[in-house]
């Protein structure tokens, strides 16, 4: 396997744009003013947010990928009011989601691509969840840094997950949308791995099924599934055999808080460590390290917090979304893994960036 280093460049959410000269030793109002202004657009950055997530809901993107519609034939699909129908489409060409030519609508390329809901490259389910769940939770943020307890409606002393399990059409919108958030990461760690080298795979915590079908696809050579608690079988089942990959991929029912982890030559640990505490942490790569054949692989990928803790935002808010969502989760370092994973036993560690603000690191038993 060849060398993989973290690569600590800057992905940044939001990157301020630089401003050449120090304001505060100046005092110069332009300055200034730049300055008032980036901070406004910042705290007003949920309006734009609330606008692409409404957009989802219509399945505004799915419509127009059907072809292209004036306004007013747009607005009647969509069932909105005219008051504010033009005014919402046009701020979504502002913003870039979609393209207006001579009053007709369509899509810019890559809502086309990732918010039709026809396509396998949809990621509107994640979106959905967003707009649902944390949007409304993350308006009590500042309570959550008052207290250090989760804040989407779940009471003291019951995990969220317990809740997310314990209703069917609840477990597979969550196990869908979880998968539509790791699709971009999991086509990239397909080609970002030496899997040539591997024979089986299991996803552990699979949900859907999203990361070992789209992995499985380009290796065709690869076998193996996805290990997640009994009630989520039916819906990996359903993805899988959606997506023509029955006879190469099963799932594997077990609780890995609970339970030792199946054996293959590569485990997956995508979006899971981040939900649970240090202890909860350690002890699943404990796990993963006793479940692997000599010379096996772990590979963990989450958005990853850069080691410096100042370039990856999106890694830095996730970590707060944790402390919204969960009893006791948070992101971390590449470095942190590394030294987790050393703990563990794992004797080559290896980092290095996926896609966007995910980072993985492969662990060599």
């Amino acid at each position: 396997m060849s060398t993989m280093l973290f690569d600590g460049r800057d992905h940044s959410a939001f990157p301020l744009p630089h401003v050449e000269g120090d304001t505060t030793a100046t005092g110069s109002s332009e300055f200034a003013d730049i300055a008032a202004e980036h901070i406004m657009q910042f705290g007003l950055g949920f309006w734009a947010s609330k606008a692409l997530l409404s957009a989802v809901e219509l399945d505004l993107f799915t419509q127009l990928a059907a072809g292209p519609l004036d306004g007013e034939m747009l607005r009647q699909r969509l069932g909105l009011h005219p008051r504010g129908a033009r005014d919402f489409f046009d701020a979504l060409v502002a913003l870039g989601m979609l393209d207006r030519r001579d009053g007709v609508y369509f899509n810019m390329p890559g809502s086309d691509v990732y918010l039709d809901r026809s396509k396998p490259s949809y990621v509107g389910g994640w979106l959905h969840l967003v707009n649902t769940q944390l949007y409304p939770a993350w308006a009590s943020l500042t309570e959550a840094l008052r207290t250090g307890k989760p804040q989407n409606g779940i009471k003291e002393g019951v995990d969220l997950f317990d809740v997310v399990y314990s209703n069917t059409e609840s477990l597979a919108k969550y196990a869908r949308a979880m998968t539509s958030h790791s699709l971009p990461t999991a086509r990239a760690l397909a080609h970002r791995f030496p899997w040539a080298d591997y024979h089986t795979i299991i996803d552990i915590g699979a949900a859907a099924g999203g990361a070992p079908v789209e992995i499985s696809r380009a290796h065709p050579h690869l076998s193996g599934g996805g290990f997640d608690l009994p009630p989520l079988q039916p819906v990996f089942e359903s993805y899988v055999q959606e997506h023509g990959f029955a006879h190469r991929l099963r799932f594997y029912a077990g609780n890995f808080l609970e339970e030792p982890l199946p054996s293959a030559d590569v485990l997956v640990m995508g979006h899971i460590l981040h939900d649970w505490n240090l202890g909860v942490k350690r002890e699943l790569l404990a796990k993963a390290y006793a479940a692997l054949p000599k010379r096996g692989a772990l590979i963990v990928y989450d958005q990853m917090i850069d080691d410096e803790r100042r370039q990856n935002a999106a890694a830095l808010l996730m970590s707060l979304n944790m402390l919204i969502r969960t009893r006791g989760g948070f992101d971390y370092t590449g470095a942190d893994c590394v030294s987790w994973m050393r703990a563990a036993g794992f004797a080559e560690i290896l980092c290095e960036h996926l896609s966007g603000p995910h980072s993985m690191v492969v662990g060599i038993k």
